[in-house]
């Protein structure tokens, strides 16, 4: 009798650019990995351990563990930043302040076909993550962002920047300089306290940091809403 084949719509190792595939035993593996890790967390284990534990368990690659880190959420978090989502629709006549590299650093892996993965919280992540070397982006991804925001009709919008990351000012000042042409009222600066100042500013904040998620009253997806404008699709697992 022949094998069935199964078929997954999630990530495929090493191929980005699919996403209807064969499902291999390492993709078989994750899986489970992080059914085992959702049951654990279910019953109020510590996150982070049961992370370690389940990948040590599966003897999973690091990568992979960063995977399941962004992806996996316990269910009782998750379901409150469900609640907190807003579509982007929703930041119409709105303050919002935005986390300047969690944002276009998602975007850029969106635009340029990395893997990102819709996560059990409802947000969209990829698997990079911000690092003092990191490169300005392209012109193009800062005006991606620029354009759905110009479409959604925020009242007002914030960029903040993280100061300690080389050239923040030069990229701020470039955003700042893009608004007007996006006919959008705003500012971007850098800031020493990103984190603090989203957590404490009192606005639609535009995000995918889940710590961040957890302490604000509305987060808005951009490079979710990006992904969805593209037609293009994220994994999961």
């Amino acid at each position: 009798m022949e094998r069935e084949e199964k078929t997954v719509i999630g990530y495929r190792i090493g191929n980005s650019h699919r996403s209807e595939v064969a499902m291999t035993d390492r993709e078989a593996t994750m899986i489970l990995a992080a059914e085992d890790i959702r049951h654990l967390l279910s019953r109020g284990y510590p996150r982070t351990g049961v992370i370690r534990f389940a990948s040590d368990h599966y003897r999973l690659e690091n990568r992979d563990r960063h995977i399941l880190m962004r992806s996996v959420v316990e269910p009782g978090v998750a379901a409150l930043r469900i609640r907190k989502r807003i579509p982007c629709t929703g930041i119409k006549d709105k303050k919002i302040m935005i986390d300047g590299y969690n944002v276009i650093i998602a975007t850029e892996s969106v635009i340029f076909g990395e893997p990102v993965f819709l996560c059990d919280d409802g947000f969209i992540r990829d698997i990079r993550g911000v690092f003092r070397n990191y490169k300005n982006p392209v012109e193009g991804v800062c005006r991606q962002v620029l354009e759905m925001l110009s479409e959604c009709e925020p009242d007002f919008v914030t960029f903040l920047f993280d100061a300690q990351i080389s050239k923040s000012g030069m990229l701020a000042r470039y955003i700042r300089g893009l608004l007007p042409v996006y006919s959008l009222s705003g500012d971007a600066r850098t800031s020493k306290h990103v984190d603090f100042d989203l957590k404490h500013c009192d606005m639609i904040v535009a995000t995918g940091d889940g710590n961040i998620i957890d302490e604000v009253r509305s987060a808005v997806d951009i490079p979710g809403c990006i992904l969805e404008k593209l037609g293009k699709r994220a994994f999961t697992i």
